[in-house]
């Protein structure tokens, strides 16, 4: 199988949700209203920590970009005072991931054209960072046999989960070694039965990892939401040092909100593939019922669940 050269790989952590729907917990084990991303659930590391640590594994710190929210500096100016500030990409507020993900690819775009990207929320957990690492290393190379395509991480289902995202995949592509295949389509939140059918086809939970050329996803963002990738070029390529954060204020008090995978991913199927991985133990800590499940170390009465 092909491989990335480490020195092509950029990471893109996206840390800039509010995390509404996990804040009445977050905020007893916290003490305050920080999004789950600056929580440290297990009293160690919060998952923004967990998560670049994790991802450290497959792409250098240096090249990191890191979409956070200005309002919630207070959480992580400390947790972040080791990262260079070049790499930290500060959204006035936020308005949604197609906003932030487009942000930090049309930086890419300016700073390393040539870059293969992996985009990585900060809210997950994965049980296994050796499995996460190695499937990591697979997509990246997969990025390198479909440069045209977006790698998407697809987790093996482990149960017939209703609040998940679905991969359905299609026609297997051709490769020499591993397995990747077209991209059928998503289901968003299905209800139990479709959800019990889906995993009886072999449909994937959709973890939002994704890999790809940087040229490749701007394609695929331009193609679903021109006006945007549009403004965002033009503001790197036009603002002098020292003015982006202004330009960046002014950018998003004009553009609008969006959803990434409903408006680019959704919209652009052929130009996607999925990779599915096993022995991840992945969760997405959207509810407190799975953040219990993934920390099974924490007793629910110490939080008053």
């Amino acid at each position: 199988m092909v491989q990335v050269g480490r020195s092509k790989r950029w990471g893109i952590v996206l840390a800039g949700g509010d995390g509404k729907r996990l804040l009445p917990l977050t905020r007893r084990i916290a003490g305050d209203d920080r999004p789950k991303q600056f929580c440290a659930l297990t009293g160690g590391e919060t998952l923004l920590q967990s998560t670049l640590r994790r991802v450290s594994r497959v792409v250098p710190e240096r090249r990191t970009l890191l979409v956070l929210t200005r309002t919630h500096e207070a959480y992580y100016r400390e947790q972040l005072s080791h990262i260079r500030k070049r790499n930290l990409l500060e959204q006035p507020y936020n308005l949604g991931t197609a906003p932030a993900i487009t942000m930090s690819l049309t930086r890419l775009g300016v700073i390393a054209p040539d870059a293969v990207a992996g985009i990585f929320p900060s809210d997950h957990h994965f049980e296994s960072d050796e499995a996460f690492a190695a499937s990591m290393d697979a997509a990246f190379a997969y990025a390198e046999w479909f440069p045209e395509r977006v790698i998407l991480l697809g987790v093996a289902a482990e149960s017939a989960e209703e609040a998940y995202g679905w991969i359905e995949p299609g026609e297997k592509l051709a490769v020499d070694v591993g397995t990747v295949f077209a991209v059928r389509r998503f289901w968003e939140k299905p209800h139990k039965e479709t959800a019990e059918r889906l995993m009886e086809m072999g449909c994937l939970w959709n973890s939002f990892v994704m890999v790809g050329r940087v040229s490749s996803f701007l394609n695929l963002v331009r193609q679903s939401v021109p006006g945007m990738v549009q403004s965002f070029e033009r503001m790197w390529t036009t603002a002098v040092p020292h003015t982006e954060r202004a330009a960046v204020n002014e950018l998003y008090a004009r553009i609008p909100s969006g959803n990434f995978s409903e408006e680019v991913l959704s919209a652009r199927t052929s130009q996607l593939a999925v990779m599915p991985a096993r022995g991840l133990r992945w969760t997405d800590l959207g509810e407190p019922r799975r953040v219990y499940a993934a920390l099974g170390s924490i007793g629910t009465a110490e939080y008053g669940a």
